[in-house]
């Protein structure tokens, strides 16, 4: 397969532990070709969805800890449609460039492409929105700008967590205290008073367990989720906010809720999904550009990224 990778610049990825980088380790220890582009690499001539990309080969004996693990080979036209796959692995923020590269996406498959995830399950399943599909398994959960709204929903649960629709890696979230006296300000500002939608969420005291990420690829949950503990007094537990990340085998409580969730969102054209569970309830359905592959197959020995690239090759197959 020659396959593409919408991402961001190389340089910037942390190679040691990066999900994309490993996907790319386990294509080429099977002996496929890839090539990487950015957004601003895609876009449209006469119709077609096309992309300057870039060929790029690992090197051998690289240190993944870093910047010289990767040559590149001169950059060549090509349309979407002339991968083998193409896999969407730019990290958010979710902001209209990105809309907009999931509509290239869209054209893209009218014309042959292979992109997964595929644009139109990218943009459907908004990271924290999803959850809302899938109320049964969640906690008790609103979305709103409404002031009013929000401080009903925070006198009626006590602790809340309160977070922006479109941050990552923990970043605007914050734990409302059940006699919180800055309220006013903390939804004030996440709402931009009023004028931005937000999310708030029963606290689920479950956390100081660890806020399990669980991937599902085509469908299939792997065995073992990455269980990402706060550091002492955090209330997030994600890595990016100094969380720990420790590998347990997945609960029947997890399978449940993989196999209930996971296959509905496969038939939608999303090849993986990172599914975030507190205690036992769903808190995100991660589709953009999932992590955790590297520390989950590091303390495990379960080869994530190979899972990944068999489930792709199958997909292309299909």
């Amino acid at each position: 397969m020659h396959v593409l990778f919408v991402i961001d610049p190389l340089p910037a990825l942390k190679a040691y532990k990066d999900s994309s980088v490993a996907i790319m380790r386990s294509l080429a220890a099977q002996g496929h070709e890839f090539s990487i582009a950015l957004m601003g690499d895609l876009y449209i001539d006469q119709g077609i969805v096309q992309v300057a990309a870039t060929p790029v080969r690992l090197r051998d004996g690289a240190d993944w800890h870093g910047h010289d693990w990767w040559d590149e080979r001169p950059r060549f036209e090509a349309r979407l449609a002339d991968f083998d796959a193409v896999l969407m692995r730019k990290d958010p923020p979710f902001d209209m460039e990105y809309v907009y590269a999931t509509h290239l996406f869209d054209y893209a498959q009218a014309q042959g492409a292979r992109v997964f995830n595929s644009g139109l399950g990218i943009r459907n399943h908004p990271e924290k929105l999803a959850i809302t599909e899938f109320a049964e398994y969640t906690a008790p959960t609103l979305v709103t700008r409404d002031q009013a709204r929000l401080r009903a929903f925070h006198a009626t649960h006590g602790e809340v967590i309160v977070k922006p629709l479109d941050g990552m890696g923990g970043s605007g979230v914050f734990r409302l205290a059940a006699h919180e006296p800055n309220l006013g300000v903390i939804l004030e500002t996440l709402t931009e008073m009023g004028t931005r939608t937000i999310m708030a969420q029963r606290y689920i005291p479950e956390i100081v367990d660890g806020d399990k990420r669980i991937l599902i690829i085509g469908g299939e949950a792997v065995p073992y989720a990455l269980a990402r503990i706060p550091m002492h007094g955090e209330t997030r537990g994600n890595l990016a906010a100094g969380g720990r990340g420790v590998a347990r085998p997945l609960t029947e409580h997890d399978k449940a809720l993989a196999a209930a969730i996971g296959p509905r969102l496969a038939e939608r054209g999303v090849l993986l999904i990172g599914l975030d569970v507190i205690g036992e309830f769903v808190t995100e359905i991660n589709v953009t550009s999932p992590t955790c592959f590297v520390e989950i197959t590091e303390q495990t020995g379960f080869d994530v990224a190979g899972r990944f690239v068999d489930a792709l090759t199958q997909a292309v197959a299909s």
